[in-house]
């Protein structure tokens, strides 16, 4: 499906280049001289490469719909992650780098949405938030609580979030997984 290159929104795959990339910014620009230009970061999703690329409002770039399925994570094994497919129960291993930083929040039996193109999976949506346990909270220091003040933690995984000063080790959280925060205590 052709779409303008002022209509283009983060999130949005396309295809450029011969390539298949999946937009991350958008930055809309008019300029006192001339046309409008949209400004778009884009990801590779086959090679992981990043553009930066101007597309005017007469430009017309071919938006890509992926096919999506449904899987549950199963374990690590190496530098890759297996998945069972709930439909048919088969196993598909891929490499941990199609996931990228949001790797750390897989859990077990969480389930996933894999994006396929051309029957080859592309790229790994993990859940929005999940939950976690934090095992490590600096103290509070005193007079500190005057302002909104976050202190930093590190989570059951590894990640390190920054916390409210109320919430302690051994408090059960809800985190952000693509922006790694703080969203809420669970319950």
């Amino acid at each position: 499906m052709k779409i303008s290159g002022v209509d283009i929104r983060p999130g949005n795959i396309l295809e450029y280049e011969k390539g298949i990339w999946k937009v991350a910014k958008t930055q809309h620009t008019q300029p006192g001289k001339g046309g409008a230009f949209m400004q778009v970061e884009m990801k590779n999703l086959i090679d992981g490469r990043k553009t930066n690329v101007r597309f005017r409002s007469q430009d017309t770039i071919e938006r890509v719909r992926l096919d999506t399925k449904d899987f549950q994570f199963l374990y690590v094994d190496g530098d890759a992650l297996v998945f069972m497919d709930q439909e048919n129960y088969e196993q598909i291993t891929l490499p941990a780098d199609l996931i990228g930083e949001a790797a750390a929040f897989l859990q077990d039996g969480m389930e996933v949405t894999l994006e396929i193109y051309d029957e080859r999976p592309i790229s790994v949506a993990l859940p929005e938030q999940v939950e976690a346990t934090i095992v490590e909270a600096d103290a509070v220091v005193k007079g500190q609580t005057a302002s909104s003040s976050f202190k930093p933690a590190i989570l059951d995984n590894g990640v390190r979030v920054m916390v409210p000063p109320h919430i302690g080790s051994g408090t059960r959280i809800i985190v952000d997984v693509y922006e790694r925060t703080y969203v809420g205590k669970v319950g």
